[in-house]
């Protein structure tokens, strides 16, 4: 990545914005916080910092995933919407396209996941010494090779629903880490965050931010 990091030159998302929140639709092709190195600085997290001095840092997505992210605007939010992510009382969902046309119509991956030291950050499937990763999945259609699910992962696993996928015969397509041959043939990873529902600081009211799929 360090050599070809060309991220997109794209004007920033802005999904909603108030006193305490901030929530944004990252691109793909983006990193969240800033890499090793000055020509790594160019991230969402800066970005938005740009443009919102007080925003911090909640959560990341990866760098080819695109789709919603929170940044919280006070002290109190980011502590408020951290807790939330540690305890799992937000409800993400995410698009993918996935290689193969999957015969049934919804399941559930529960395969727990530790990086894969000597080829990080790749992550890996292993039993005795992962941590619990649970997703489930639904599929939304599938035709001429592929399929388009939905994917609600209950835990946050790093790389969490692209090992998943794999794991189950299905990559996502274009993913450079998981996906072989065609599957990985692609302009882009087809994973994208397209809602996710946190309580709100302010008085803890359920908000749910969506980001539209853009493939």
């Amino acid at each position: 990545m360090s050599d070809d990091y060309r991220p997109p030159d794209t004007p920033l998302d802005v999904l909603h914005h108030d006193h305490e929140l901030l929530a944004l639709n990252k691109p793909s092709g983006l990193l969240s916080v800033p890499g090793k190195g000055e020509h790594l600085a160019d991230c969402l997290l800066a970005r938005a910092q740009a443009a919102f001095p007080e925003a911090l840092l909640v959560h990341r997505l990866d760098r080819d995933t695109s789709g919603v992210m929170v940044f919280g605007l006070t002290p109190h939010a980011q502590r408020h919407l951290g807790l939330q992510f540690e305890h799992r009382r937000t409800k993400k969902h995410y698009v993918a396209r996935v290689w193969g046309e999957m015969e049934t119509s919804e399941g559930v991956v529960d395969l727990p996941l530790i990086v894969d030291w000597p080829n990080r950050p790749r992550q890996m499937v292993d039993h005795e010494n992962g941590k619990a990763a649970v997703t489930r999945w639904k599929r939304l259609k599938a035709g001429k090779g592929e399929s388009r699910v939905r994917l609600m992962p209950e835990t946050g696993r790093s790389h969490q629903l692209r090992v998943h996928m794999r794991e189950i015969g299905h990559p996502i397509l274009g993913d450079p880490f998981y996906a072989e041959g065609p599957a990985r043939d692609f302009p882009r990873l087809m994973l994208h965050a397209e809602m996710l529902r946190v309580l709100h600081p302010d008085g803890g009211k359920g908000v749910s931010f969506k980001a539209k799929v853009p493939f």
